[in-house]
């Protein structure tokens, strides 16, 4: 699926999940308050809500890649539960390179030590607004899950 539309943005963490969406149109990106993390049917529950009430036609999931743009053990996390995700929810997805998104995000929004989940959530829309920048392309999942020889296709961001 090319061009903008009603997306939601995850910064997949261990605790939490911060949430960010965006207007049919890609113009306005709004962080959403952040999911404390529990078992996956009750975390899908909420998102399935999200989705539903934001017209959700696709997902971006941030993948924390180290410097040289290899996948850490976070991203492999990541990359599962996003697959796990987008099939459950039955919705297309993007991968972005989260690399120092969270840091971004608390130096431009002063939330450095946050725990509350709104610096995951400014993470997120950080997230979506590069996705957005970079032109969107959600893909299904069957076809979101690996490039040759890195395992991870995370669309060039």
């Amino acid at each position: 699926m090319k061009g903008p539309c009603s997306v939601l943005s995850l910064d997949v963490g261990r605790r939490r999940i911060g949430l960010a969406g965006c207007d049919p149109l890609g113009i306005t990106v709004t962080p959403l308050p952040a999911l404390h993390r529990g078992r996956f049917q009750n975390d899908l529950e909420l998102l399935q809500a999200h989705c539903t009430t934001r017209l959700v036609r696709g997902l971006v999931v941030g993948l924390p890649l180290d410097a040289a743009g290899a996948p850490t053990a976070q991203a492999v996390h990541c990359r599962r539960y996003g697959l796990r995700l987008a099939a459950a929810l039955k919705l297309p997805l993007a991968w972005v390179n989260e690399h120092s998104s969270t840091w971004a995000a608390g130096e431009r929004h002063g939330l450095t030590g946050d725990r509350s989940g709104r610096l995951d959530s400014a993470a997120a829309a950080l997230l979506l607004e590069q996705w957005l920048r970079e032109g969107p392309s959600l893909k299904p999942v069957d076809s979101a899950a690996q490039i040759p020889g890195v395992g991870f296709d995370h669309g060039g961001s």
